[in-house]
């Protein structure tokens, strides 16, 4: 940073700048851990009595916190420490499956906030008779694409359906996908203006004040890769066109991603149909509660509280799997 013209290029130079406060951040966090190990060291080598009590709850919080340092140590890929898009899409399974989806936006958003993360729904597509087609959600915190990125897939929920009159079993399928939030000017995505085809039309809903009656809502479709991103979200059309185009951003990241790993099938949650086979994880609410993540093969029989947004040992047992 001290280097002569290291501000000729502000927007490298705030790149630089960002990555050396996170790693100084982290630095000092860990030489803060050691610390406080070596003083509980130190207190229990003096084998004071009257200390017992106060050096045992030290301890359990060490272990704790080291558990918890274990957990994020695994998160070290390129962007793991990034923001990330999450969006959801309903697939095989009519309205349950669109009903399953919104659960599963519901599930996210919970656990996004029992994380202390930031959350906004930057698209949203409402079911015809109830739940959701699709929703693109932003989550912002330390980590956030380090974590989701474990549950990119399909998921499958298996009830009794409250849309059926028998209340008869169905089986639904919802597709998860998950994008690391990438800055405007981060130099792995180029986007050439006159590659982008915009459109703008009214937004959609289910009526009532919520529609809007100007033209607000656009759609992206970037020309080369035939990529297509619409938000329709916010009253302003200059706050859906930065949305479209932070979207459009991390899918075109995602693709470059892929091909230099040549996983463009398996990375790309297009090309993942949404039915039978191909789900990641269960969530089975009849005939027995149960939900089983099919790549760990780690289950809970909590239903209530997984959809309630506790998901953390999910991910874990999966990036202990792949790490």
């Amino acid at each position: 940073m001290a280097a002569p013209g290291f501000w000729d290029d502000p927007a490298a130079a705030q790149r630089t700048i960002k990555r050396a406060n996170a790693l100084r951040e982290e630095v000092e966090s860990w030489g803060e851990f050691a610390h406080r190990i070596q003083d509980a060291t130190e207190l229990a080598h003096m084998e004071d009595e009257s200390l017992r009590e106060e050096l045992e709850k030290e301890v359990d919080s060490i272990e704790r916190e080291l558990e918890k340092r274990s957990f994020t140590a695994m998160l070290s890929g390129s962007y793991d420490r990034e923001d990330a898009l999450l969006a959801i899409h309903a697939g095989a399974g009519g309205t349950d499956s669109q009903d399953w989806a919104e659960m599963l936006e519901r599930m996210y958003l919970r656990w996004a906030e029992r994380r202390g993360f930031e959350t906004e729904i930057i698209d949203l597509t409402e079911g015809e008779e109830a739940g959701i087609k699709s929703v693109t959600i932003a989550v912002d915190g330390k980590y956030a694409f380090g974590y989701l990125r474990s549950e990119k897939g399909v998921h499958r929920l298996v009830r009794l359906s409250p849309f059926d009159a028998a209340h008869r079993r169905h089986t639904s399928f919802a597709l998860v996908e998950v994008l690391p939030q990438i800055a405007m000017d981060d130099p792995e995505v180029e986007i050439d203006p006159n590659d982008l085809k915009i459109d703008v039309f009214k937004s959609s809903g289910a009526g009532g004040q919520n529609v809007q009656k100007n033209s607000t809502a656009i759609r992206i479709t970037h020309i080369p890769s035939g990529l297509v991103v619409s938000c329709q979200n916010e009253r302003s059309q200059l706050q859906n066109k930065e949305n479209a185009m932070r979207v459009l951003r991390a899918r075109l990241l995602e693709i470059k991603q892929a091909e230099k790993d040549e996983e463009i099938a398996v990375l790309r949650g297009e090309y993942t149909k949404a039915e039978w086979g191909s789900q990641i994880r269960s969530y089975v609410l009849h005939p027995y509660q149960m939900v089983k993540d099919h790549r760990s093969d780690y289950e809970r029989g909590n239903t209530q509280a997984v959809l309630d947004g506790d998901l953390d040992d999910f991910m874990e047992a999966y990036l202990k799997q792949i790490n």
